[in-house]
Order: structure tokens, then sequence, then C-alpha cells
């Protein structure tokens, strides 16, 4: 099927930020680079199955791109069906000697047109879907990577992490460490500012 697999929330899989301290070592709670390779990292994770189920905008997003699939493709099928149609009356027409040579070249002509203009309007509605669905991920990585930067500031987290309960390369997470509904919560509540420009103008 056209578009199958859209993975809208396929951007926020296994995805890491760090996010250094102050690298000019003044104040107490700065961290030279011998003292970071040598002590404990201070890390939390997402979980991100429990974020998909939860952001609101992402969830709008993804049923609203699964619509515009489904209509996108019942339009391609109507199209197809039409042009088979055309294709068995000239194919009973033809074989009935009902029909002139300069008409059956004229049909052949025209059906190849139809052809021609069917996977072309096939291709450029899949490459529309598919910018646009680039365009969203886009956003979402940069409003996430935002978030989390401006949550960061007071809690000093080297690694944010991904976490996943299919497909991680994390085999065990601890719960302390899960900050999964501080984020929904905070990227729900930036979402309600979000200007959408990912629709088609």
């Amino acid at each position: 099927m056209i578009l199958s697999g859209l993975a809208l929330a396929g951007v926020l899989v296994l995805f890491i930020l760090h996010f250094s301290g102050d690298k000019s070592g003044s104040g107490s709670g700065s961290k030279t680079a011998s003292s970071a390779a040598a002590g404990p990292f201070n890390i939390a994770y997402v979980d991100i199955d429990t974020f998909e189920a939860n952001f609101e905008y992402l969830k709008n997003k993804r049923e609203e791109f699964n619509k515009r699939q489904m209509a996108m493709q019942s339009e391609l099928e109507r199209s197809l069906q039409q042009y088979q149609n055309n294709v068995e009356a000239f194919q009973r027409k033809a074989q009935s000697g009902n029909i002139s040579q300069s008409e059956g070249e004229a049909t052949q002509k025209q059906l190849l047109q139809m052809q021609q203009s069917l996977r072309l309007r096939e291709q450029s509605l899949t490459e529309q879907l598919l910018k646009e669905k680039d365009d969203f991920n886009q956003k979402l990585h940069d409003q996430l990577d935002s978030f989390l930067t401006e949550y960061n500031k007071n809690k000093t987290y080297d690694y944010i992490l991904s976490y996943s309960k299919v497909g991680s390369q994390i085999l065990f997470a601890n719960k302390e460490l899960d900050i999964t509904d501080d984020v929904i919560k905070g990227m729900n509540e930036r979402s309600k500012n979000m200007t959408d420009t990912t629709k088609k103008k």
C-alpha cells in the first residue's frame, strides 16, 4: 500500500541528548573534563512508549496523517478503477471489430496518457505527504530538544536517554531515573503554543 508505515515518532527512537555543564570551570557546580571522565554520569531517561501514548500533539498528528493517507489511497484507487474500466471497454470494442484503426490508435494514446497521469499523481501525493512527515519530525525533534535543554537547566543531567520495551539497547532502567511524566506534561503544555507548519498552504 502507498505510504505504509509513516512512523511519525521514529525521530524519537534512540534519541540521545548530551547536556554539557559550565565549561568555564567557575562555580561550585561546574565539572572539569577530568572529573567528568572519572566520576559517574548523571543520567535520566524518557520511556518512548509512554511518551507516544500520552503526548497529545503527536497522537493528533499521527491520526491526521493516517486519515490523509487513507484519503489519498482512495483517490488513487478510484482513478485506477476508472483506468481499468476504460481499458476493458476498449478491449471489448476491439474484439468485436467495431472500431476503426484511427479510433483505436487515438484510444490507445488516451489510455497511455491516463496511465502516465495516474503515476504522476501517485508520485506527487506520496512526495507531498512524505515531505510533510519529515517536516513534522524535524519540528518535533526541535521542540523536544528545546524543552529538554530548558528542563535540564536545574537538573544537571549529563545524558537523557530514550527507552523502549521493544528495540531499545537498554535492557534495564531504574524507575527512579524516569522523567517521562515530566516530559509529557511539559511537552503537552508547550504544544498548546506550537503553530502547525506541516500542512500544505
